[in-house]
This record gives C-alpha cells, sequence and structure tokens, in this order.
C-alpha cells in the first residue's frame, strides 16, 4: 500500500466497523488504528476519539464523501 494519510477521527468502533467494511467492500486500501490502550483502560479514547482511518491521499475525498453520506443525518431513524 501506498504511503498513508490520517483521513478522519471516529467517534465509535460501530462508525469504525461500518466504514471500514464498506471501504472493504469498494476495494479501498485503508487502515484502521484504536487509541484504545489497555495499560491506561481507553483513557486517550475519551480525550482524542475512538481511532482513525488511514488511507492513501488520493482516496480522501471518496472516502469523506462516504463517510459524509453514512453519519448524515437524513439516514438515521428516529426511535419511539
Amino acid at each position: 500500500m501506498a504511503k498513508t494519510e490520517r483521513i478522519l477521527v471516529f467517534n465509535n468502533e460501530i462508525e469504525a466497523r461500518l466504514l471500514g467494511e464498506i471501504l472493504l467492500s469498494k476495494g479501498i486500501p485503508h487502515i484502521i488504528r484504536s487509541f484504545h490502550d489497555s495499560a491506561y483502560d481507553g483513557l486517550f479514547q475519551l480525550q482524542s476519539g475512538w481511532g482513525v482511518l488511514e488511507s492513501p491521499e488520493n482516496f480522501r475525498d471518496e472516502i469523506m464523501k462516504i463517510y459524509d453520506e453514512m453519519t448524515s443525518s437524513e439516514n438515521r431513524t428516529e426511535t419511539v
């Protein structure tokens, strides 16, 4: 894989897994890194976000478009 750049910071593990599966199905190279450290019991995740997605820079626009569609409020369902 080409040199990777930090593309975005995840809010939680669900976002990371969902986007990871979408990117995998589209053949977009990426790495998901969690900030969890068992020595500090996840302390860094509270301060810095769940983790990051890294990918070659030339995929940034496509990844951000997918992420924006995935997290759009139009795609959420209301709970009753």
